[in-house]
């Protein structure tokens, strides 16, 4: 099966496209290394050959035919030259002088350079020996031959031709094998891939793709895909939550509709109880609605690019605008209330949805600070980064629910009996992944102090590296 798949891979016919081009570039190389070799020794055999040739016609022209066969005579019996060939023979061809027996047949009435194959080299010897000769016509008719034996350049050129035989199919060899080794891994790698998709696909979220421990490419994708999957597994725990969490939270306020338009239905009718039972069902309609808004807005913060409408907001003028919206509310608790803002610290970004953070923030701090305590909001610039800063002398946040409170509908067990619905702190962290900010939140030991922290100016616009980085769970101090 596997080998099939390695086959039929796109990854092995690409191999083989580069071998084929590989191969065809050893081939050139190699073939351009014998033929630039084998020139280069037959031009220097020439260029030997020729200047012997013009030193006998010279002896011709000077001493006739006579001293001619006299310098071949000496040559011939030179050992030092055991390799060359000299041939003088009159106009038919007959040799006069010289070391072959015969004129080379192929060489008759021909003129100038070529390579012979003779079986009259060294009489006895019964070897065809490859010659590289040059031949004129004398004035008289009669015929020149000076050559050599080349035969060691042509053992030279078959050795380069094995070789090259020999290289080109090991080279072939070795890079097929490697190809498919390659290719059987990496088949191999995305078969344990697709295995993995289709065991997901088969029983939940639950399986992931296993790692090599190679630490290479392909742990790094297996490793990205696994961190993938546990992503959506966390959205789709969240999806369900929040589903759990609407359900539970419209269970109590339809259910004291329900009872109260029965009740209404069975008892006389009477303006001023008609009037209270209208009044009750659309207060706890109004916070059903307000449910729904809250989840609408938070899902159009983070599904909308919203970032074309950023404009400049003066953090010190929205802090103001904050604690005047709060003022009665901290009256109400005897909570004091006290804004404090560095000049000139401004962000670039959507001033409506920043209120709303800021909003938020004080909101939870007045109904879960100390009655009668103190609620700062502050603004400052530490380090050239926009700070806002909320804090409050109450109880608090345990340490264990510190990375919970941004998730939709959680709520702390004491604050489940005041208003609320749990999507106020899941509001503020979709406008600061908006922002580019960061979301801390700290204990004080009393109370608690929320920060939203901001990028510096010139990379304000730039998105967070990335959507967690705003709701991070939190350090408790």
């Amino acid at each position: 099966m596997l080998l099939a798949k390695t086959l039929r891979s796109s990854t092995l016919r690409l191999a083989l496209i580069c071998i084929a081009s590989f191969g065809v570039a050893v081939l050139a190389l190699f073939g351009y290394v014998y033929w630039s070799t084998a020139s280069f020794v037959l031009s220097r055999a020439d260029e030997s050959i020729a200047a012997e040739r013009a030193a006998l016609r010279d002896t011709y022209d000077a001493g006739g035919r006579a001293a001619l066969a006299d310098a071949i005579a000496q040559r011939v019996g030179d050992r030092r030259l055991d390799d060359r060939v000299y041939v003088f023979a009159d106009s038919s061809f007959t040799p006069v002088a010289g070391n072959l027996a015969a004129w080379p047949p192929a060489l008759k009435g021909e003129t100038g350079r070529a390579t012979v194959k003779t079986p009259n080299w060294k009489p006895g010897s019964g070897q065809n020996a490859v010659l590289r000769v040059s031949q004129e016509t004398l004035p008289t008719g009669e015929h020149l031959l000076v050559g050599r034996d080349i035969g060691d350049l042509a053992a030279f050129a078959g050795r380069i031709k094995t070789a090259l035989t020999l290289a080109i199919a090991l080279t072939f060899m070795l890079a097929g094998v490697a190809s498919l080794a390659v290719t059987r891994r990496t088949v191999g790698r995305i078969e344990s891939i697709n295995a993995a998709s289709r065991a997901i696909m088969q029983s939940g979220l639950g399986e992931r793709i296993p790692l090599h421990g190679t630490q290479d490419e392909w742990d790094q994708l297996a490793e990205n895909l696994n961190l993938m999957l546990d992503r959506i597994e966390a959205l789709m725990d969240e999806v369900k939550q929040v589903t759990d969490n609407v359900a539970h939270d419209l269970r109590t306020p339809l259910a004291r509709i329900r009872g109260r338009l029965e009740k209404a239905s069975t008892r006389r009718r009477n303006p001023e109880d008609d009037r209270a039972v209208i009044g009750d069902t659309l207060a706890d309609l109004d916070g059903v609605l307000r449910m729904f808004t809250s989840l609408t807005r938070i899902s159009q913060i983070e599904t909308r690019d919203r970032t074309a409408a950023f404009r400049r907001v003066d953090l010190a003028e929205l802090t103001a605008a904050v604690a005047e919206l709060f003022d009665a509310a901290a009256e109400d608790r005897g909570i004091a209330l006290t804004t404090s803002a560095d000049p000139d610290v401004s962000v670039t970004g959507d001033r409506d949805l920043l209120f709303d953070a800021m909003a938020n923030l004080v909101d939870n701090a007045i109904k879960h600070g100390r009655a009668a305590g103190r609620v700062t909001l502050a603004v400052s610039a530490g380090d050239g980064a926009p700070v806002i800063s909320i804090a409050d002398d109450g109880p608090g946040i345990p340490a264990h629910e510190l990375p919970h409170v941004f998730k939709r509908f959680y709520r702390l067990e004491r604050s489940r009996r005041t208003p609320g619905n749990g999507l106020g702190l899941s509001l503020v962290a979709a406008v600061a992944r908006l922002h580019g900010a960061r979301v801390d939140m700290r204990n004080r030991a009393p109370g608690l102090d929320v920060r939203l922290q901001f990028p510096r100016p010139a990379s304000a616009l730039q998105p967070p590296e990335a959507p967690e980085a705003a709701a991070a769970p939190p350090v408790p101090s």
